[in-house]
């Protein structure tokens, strides 16, 4: 499994599942053509844009050109990588007929034909070990960060100590820690802001 510093920009949860598989990694679903709309998606990928560079692995298709240009248009600070898997004809096990253009997204390419079009684009990586102690939604809520009286200020301020989006949900909030630091660090940090240090 390839271990890849910047996030990667898919397009639904099928490609990031099948992403998963091959690459260890920030992974971030637009949710198709919703990430036009979606503010809080876009930002996310702004902030990685600017914080590790991000890298664009949409379908070869139509739809997927359009989100990949959409979102270079969208991003103005950071770096974009772009990453082209090839035109291979085909269906997904899980659809009933082939796309519109009859060819394979993301989900239903081989890992090594995706791990090959990663090395065509100068991104190579070390094996890596998987971090076995995530930081998770029941971890904001011991620390105060969701679901008690201040939670949404001390999450505004941990938002803006860290410099990211302040309208993160709970959910983009974790994804996101899970990123920047241990769970270690999220509890040493909390408390440090609770005792009002830098």
């Amino acid at each position: 499994m390839l271990k890849v510093k910047e996030a990667v920009i898919v397009e639904g949860k099928y490609d990031k599942i099948k992403l998963s598989s091959v690459i260890d990694g920030v992974i971030i679903p637009t949710g198709g053509f919703s990430v036009f709309k979606n503010r809080e998606t876009l930002e996310i990928i702004r902030y990685f844009a600017k914080k590790t560079g991000i890298i664009i692995l949409t379908d070869s298709d139509s739809a997927g050109f359009k989100i990949r240009s959409y979102l270079k248009g969208a991003i103005r600070e950071g770096k974009i990588i772009n990453v082209y898997v090839p035109d291979i004809f085909g269906k997904e096990r899980r659809k009933n007929a082939p796309s519109k253009e009859g060819k394979l997204g993301v989900e239903g390419i081989d890992g090594e034909v995706i791990l090959e079009a990663f090395r065509k684009a100068g991104i190579t990586a070390d094996l890596t070990e998987e971090t076995s102690d995530p930081i998770t939604r029941l971890d904001l809520y011991e620390l105060g960060l969701n679901g008690g009286e201040n939670s949404s200020e001390m999450r505004r301020a941990l938002l803006s100590a860290l410099d990211l989006p302040e309208r993160l949900t709970v959910t983009g909030m974790v994804e996101i820690l899970n990123t920047l630091m241990t769970r270690q660090e999220l509890y040493d940090t909390v408390e440090k802001m609770n005792r009002g240090d830098k």
